[in-house]
């Protein structure tokens, strides 16, 4: 699933890349782009367990 995600990312940040490249700019792709690309970093970092929870298990 991780390795999924990141795939997607990638891939919308390449086209977000491109859009903003190419001699017809469409702001719309690159909007979706980033809003993918977003989403995809709030999805992962859920996953990473904070600094505070690991300083209140070292106080119990």
């Amino acid at each position: 699933m991780k390795n999924l995600l990141l795939l997607i990312m990638v891939v919308a940040i390449a086209v977000a890349f491109y859009e903003q490249n190419s001699d017809e700019k469409n702001m719309m792709v690159t909007v979706i782009a980033l809003g993918v690309f977003i989403f995809g970093l709030m999805k992962l970092s859920g996953k990473i367990p904070s600094k505070k929870e690991e300083d209140n298990n070292e106080q119990l």
